[in-house]
């Protein structure tokens, strides 16, 4: 595959469809599994790949594949079952492993999937080696590639993966710390934290009430979840609790309610932790690394405090590839990845839960009053569902609408229309002084969006 050419099957987090259709077939997800274990396998000895999936049903056939993918390639498998994303960048750490994936389409519906993978180093990949996966796969560099005998690779069930990743969420507080006095409502969105999420708050003393996890392989953020926070909201007022913790499919980000039932969105949570890790002078170059979907008011809470803000494209990937980049060590992006480098190589759901839980206890403010330090600037989001991707920029009425409201926002807000790197959507932003009018204009440069490239399905 040529430098530059458009990616075949990898989007910006791994590759993500229905289920059984193209590309989330098995028949693809074994090929998956041999590129990925001939990339890594690169020295001498035994290899070994980690597998953890959500609780999504497809996940035992593309599980199943991937296994037979990797041991084809004589590289050996450990499997252990539903986890967090995060906890498989923490274990293809721990356990000296080669590379980690995870199958998991993350908030979608039950129907979809995915695979993503992560270097030894518990990283996702860059997209150069996204690009050398697709390149062994479409050229059929490796279908003779056969070891036979005992060279042929090994599945094993890792039994401790749970218990590893309980003790390093649990130790990224101070020692002795507990969450005793807490009443917290965690919601695991029938996901891959089902078990661990309410574990780690329990073992930390917290009062736990727990919701989304009775996992069937179906019900998977349905109505659960960080995709549904209305779910925790009713519970923090009818439990009278002190916060809600609402996790999405995999559990690597973390949407909150205050004790008054009110959202707390992810740039919120960013900046009470970047004020508190600065005052303890563990911001590295105080220093908040966030996307370009991040709220305006935000920029202005971080200079207030003597912060400095670095933007990036939307994606926690590109939020990690800064902070190694230029050595920060805290970022993330308003839909509640945040990234602590200190602790984990990814976004991860758990460990802001816990941070955030500690934070109300050292400093003995609610999390409503935490939330205060920001003051969000009014922000509409309109996704529009599309036949097929067209550039933008080519489509004149659209281009049109979009300079005209650029010109109107000017100095007073802006104006942000993607696509999604996972589904065939279009993605408008608009942030502003009034609310119902940058809502009209989201809506209507929806609908000419629409009207230019066709609605889908």
């Amino acid at each position: 595959m040529k430098p530059g050419r458009t990616k075949k099957l990898f989007g910006t987090d791994g590759v993500r469809g229905i289920a059984n259709q193209e590309p989330m077939t098995s028949e693809m997800a074994m090929k998956l599994g041999r590129a990925a274990a001939y990339l890594f396998k690169n020295k001498a000895g035994r290899h070994r790949i980690v597998i953890g999936k959500d609780t999504r049903l497809s996940g035992y056939m593309l599980e199943s594949a991937l296994t037979s993918g990797i041991c084809s390639i004589g590289v050996d498998v450990l499997l252990v079952g539903p986890f967090p994303t995060p906890g498989i960048a923490f274990l293809t750490r721990s356990l000296r492993a080669d590379a980690g994936v995870v199958i998991s389409a993350s908030h979608n519906s039950f129907e979809d999937n995915g695979i993503k993978f992560f270097s030894r180093d518990g990283l996702k990949l860059p997209d150069r080696m996204e690009h050398e996966m697709e390149e062994l796969i479409f050229s059929g560099k490796i279908d003779s590639i056969r070891p036979t005998a005992g060279e042929i690779g090994k599945a094993f069930r890792v039994d401790d993966a749970e218990g590893r990743y309980i003790e390093f969420v649990k130790s990224s507080l101070p020692k002795g710390m507990t969450l005793e006095g807490l009443t917290v409502v965690v919601d695991c969105a029938n996901g891959a934290a089902y078990k661990v999420a309410p574990t780690i708050l329990r073992e930390l003393d917290a009062k736990v009430i727990v919701l989304g996890d009775e996992p069937n392989g179906m019900n998977i953020n349905q109505n659960c979840g960080s995709t549904h926070p209305d779910v925790i909201q009713k519970a923090v007022r009818k439990q009278h609790a002190d916060v809600g913790i609402a996790h999405d499919g995999d559990a690597d980000r973390a949407i909150f309610t205050c004790e008054k039932s009110h959202l707390v969105n992810g740039d919120q949570v960013m900046a009470a932790l970047a004020v508190s890790l600065k005052k303890m002078r563990r911001l590295n170059k105080n220093t908040l690394v966030t996307t370009v979907m991040s709220n305006m008011g935000l920029d202005r809470a971080m200079k207030a405090a003597g912060i400095q803000i670095v933007k990036t494209a939307v994606g926690d990937r590109y939020v990690l590839e800064r902070m190694l980049n230029d050595g920060y060590n805290f970022g993330g992006e308003q839909s509640g990845h945040l990234i602590f480098l200190d602790y984990n190589t990814t976004g991860d759901g758990l460990i802001t839960a816990v941070q955030v839980l500690a934070l109300m206890k050292t400093t003995g403010k609610p999390l409503s009053e935490l939330a205060k330090v920001m003051t969000n600037f009014p922000q509409v989001l309109v996704n529009v569902r599309v036949k097929e991707r067209h550039d933008l920029s080519t489509l004149p009425k659209v281009k049109q609408q979009i300079e005209k409201l650029e010109k109107k926002l000017d100095g007073s807000g802006r104006l942000l229309v993607r696509y999604s790197g996972t589904e065939p959507v279009v993605r408008i932003m608009i942030e502003g002084e009034r609310e119902p009018e940058i809502r009209k204009w989201a809506d209507d440069l929806a609908q000419t969006i629409q009207d230019a490239v066709g609605a889908g399905g």
